[in-house]
């Protein structure tokens, strides 16, 4: 397809066969990671950590773990994105470079920090902070692979449990979808979408 002719709303689409011939670089990985990066967050918490499944080896660990989806192994790599649960740990590591750089002062850090521990003193808050917000990064994730040309696939079938073990993720962090990446072995089959009057209420 010709990129510029691409509109990513209504042509993009999820793949799930994918050239096993195909690599991407770490540096090319980083690059999307970087623009996923820019996605929005609650008070600019950046509710998210990624693990990179890139190595062969991983990639055969990963496998069993999605319900041997043969996109694991065939895609270049594939996005674990995980939710962070305790974000408001971030604080320092978010504000001290806006208050180094003039964009903030030190009392308005100290009163975005009681909100945040406020809300995150809820951990069912805490919880839904994360899903919600690292949601918008592999989205933004997602977006930027397929401006790059690359295909994606959001997965959520998945052995959470078995996951969490396998790759050591601490308690602070939840994963919640696999994105495989990678070249498109064929074209997708194209599917519908349910109507604005389906799927909206205007009051």
């Amino acid at each position: 397809m010709n990129m510029s002719e691409f509109n990513i709303f209504t042509d993009r689409k999820s793949v799930k066969e994918y050239d096993a011939a195909f690599k991407l670089t770490q540096d090319e990985l980083s690059a999307l990671l970087e623009q996923a990066n820019r996605a929005p967050s609650a008070w600019n918490l950046q509710h998210w950590k990624y693990i990179v499944v890139h190595s062969d080896a991983a990639k055969e660990r990963l496998l069993p773990l999605a319900f041997n989806q043969k996109q694991i192994v065939d895609a270049s790599a594939t996005l674990i994105v995980l939710a962070d649960k305790e974000a408001e740990k971030n604080i320092d590591a978010v504000f001290d470079p806006d208050i180094a750089a003039g964009r903030m002062t030190h009392e308005l850090k100290e009163r975005l920090a009681g909100q945040v521990h406020g809300a995150h003193s809820r951990p069912e808050y805490a919880f839904e902070a994360g899903v919600l917000n690292a949601s918008l990064a592999a989205m933004q994730f997602m977006n930027a692979a397929t401006l790059a040309g690359l295909a994606t696939c959001p997965i959520g079938g998945f052995n959470r449990t078995k996951l969490i073990e396998t790759f050591n993720i601490e308690d602070r962090y939840l994963p919640i979808m696999l994105i495989p990446v990678g070249k498109a072995a064929q074209e997708p089959r194209a599917t519908t979408r349910l109507s604005v009057d389906q799927t909206a209420t205007f009051i």
